[in-house]
């Protein structure tokens, strides 16, 4: 059996995000045990939804399956990614927990440690492990927030070179990080095919969806500060003919309020992921709306590998990782671009072209969490992981 600690940016739900697609693939051999984010002590304050998780440590870790389970860690200090002083004691804090509650309690010697977060470097000098795998999703230093962006990248760059195995999920978050450490390879995101492929077909209309005009321009995902609401409202005031549906939670030191005077923009908040492909499926047009910096630079957009397997015309912002599928999508430069495009997508799907959308699914085939979590298997085999 070979054991893994997932060092996780995201809860287990009720989201499903590249962590848990990832870890719930991994062989039966593997015993995980996912570890949600901490919360810090004021984080309640500013979001208090998150009162819960200042206690959750204290509860018994839920199992998910039987080689998979999911543990709530103890509430941090804040600015840890200000002063690495406070990264230290949180990190040593931390790993006596781990060393508790599931070195001790599950008979760990030195498991794989597989971790998403930088800072959890100052956590490694605490706990045996016999591999280390640094998964990088996100340009980390360019979140907004309390961070010292220098320290972040610090932390980054030691954690790279002494990690056995570092993923990446785009050619910029690659090309930093291979310098560092010759082990470094590019897996990007990829989708549920299965799942969302159902939305490829005429599906009963959701009670929410009942009264809302054709045609429909669909967003699935949390609206963060990253996605270009501003965007959205720019083209939901030109086109007051269009409605625009966006489903997803609305993330912290998020404002939607221009979004929500607009009578032609409908906010859905979270839907049930089963109860996704419903929703989407009525969409006419899907959007994959990121607003142009460095950070969406270094995104691997999910949604937009789900928004594929439905084989529905996508209109997206000019990224990197998306440039590769410009045959099959939209892709806009700037506001106008994107309203051009809009309307090109508008056009396709009113008239269907077969050959894109078989080509869309075709990709999303290729691009399936299966075939991603196969490529990271046989490369933690050439490794010498004896994984199954």
């Amino acid at each position: 059996m070979i054991d893994i600690i997932c060092f996780s940016t995201t809860p287990w739900d009720p989201i499903p995000t590249r962590k848990q697609q990832i870890m719930k693939r991994m062989p039966q051999n593997c015993r995980i045990f996912y570890l949600d984010p901490p919360v810090t002590l004021i984080g309640p304050l500013k979001d208090p939804s998150l009162r819960p998780y200042l206690t959750r440590f204290r509860k018994s870790p839920k199992r998910i399956k039987e080689n998979l389970f999911v543990f709530a860690l103890p509430p941090i200090i804040p600015f840890y990614n200000k002063k690495r002083s406070i990264n230290k004691l949180n990190q040593k804090m931390i790993a006596n927990f781990v060393k508790e509650f599931i070195y001790q309690n599950f008979d760990l010697k030195s498991p794989i440690i597989w971790t998403y977060m930088p800072n959890t470097v100052d956590l490694l000098e605490h706990l045996s492990y016999s591999f280390l795998v640094y998964d990088c999703i996100d340009k980390h230093s360019e979140f907004q927030g309390f961070i010292d962006k220098a320290l972040v990248e610090s932390m980054e760059d030691e954690l790279a070179q002494k990690s056995n195995v570092v993923f990446t999920t785009t050619h910029g978050l690659y090309n930093k990080l291979k310098p560092l450490n010759p082990n470094t390879y590019l897996v990007p995101n990829g989708a549920e095919f299965e799942h969302f492929n159902k939305a490829s077909n005429k599906l009963p209309v959701p009670d929410k969806m009942n009264n809302i005009p054709r045609p429909i321009f669909g967003f699935v995902g949390v609206i963060h500060t990253w996605i270009d609401t501003q965007l959205i409202e720019y083209l939901a005031r030109e086109k007051r003919e269009w409605s625009f549906v966006l489903i997803g939670p609305v993330g912290a030191g998020v404002s939607v309020d221009n979004l929500k005077k607009l009578s032609n923009v409908y906010l859905l908040g979270r839907i049930d992921h089963r109860d996704l492909p419903q929703y989407v499926s009525q969409f006419d047009v899907c959007l994959n709306l990121f607003r142009t910096n460095k950070l969406s630079e270094n995104v691997s957009p999910l949604k937009f590998y789900e928004y594929l397997a439905t084989g529905k015309p996508i209109v997206s912002t000019s990224m990197p990782q998306v440039e590769e599928f410009s045959d099959v999508v939209y892709i806009g430069k700037n506001y106008e671009d994107v309203l051009e495009k809009c309307v090109q997508a508008l056009q396709e799907a009113q008239n269907p072209n077969i050959e894109k959308i078989e080509k869309r699914i075709e990709y999303a085939k290729q691009t399936s969490w299966d075939s991603r979590v196969a490529q990271i298997i046989d490369i933690l085999k050439r490794e010498g992981i004896d994984i199954e």
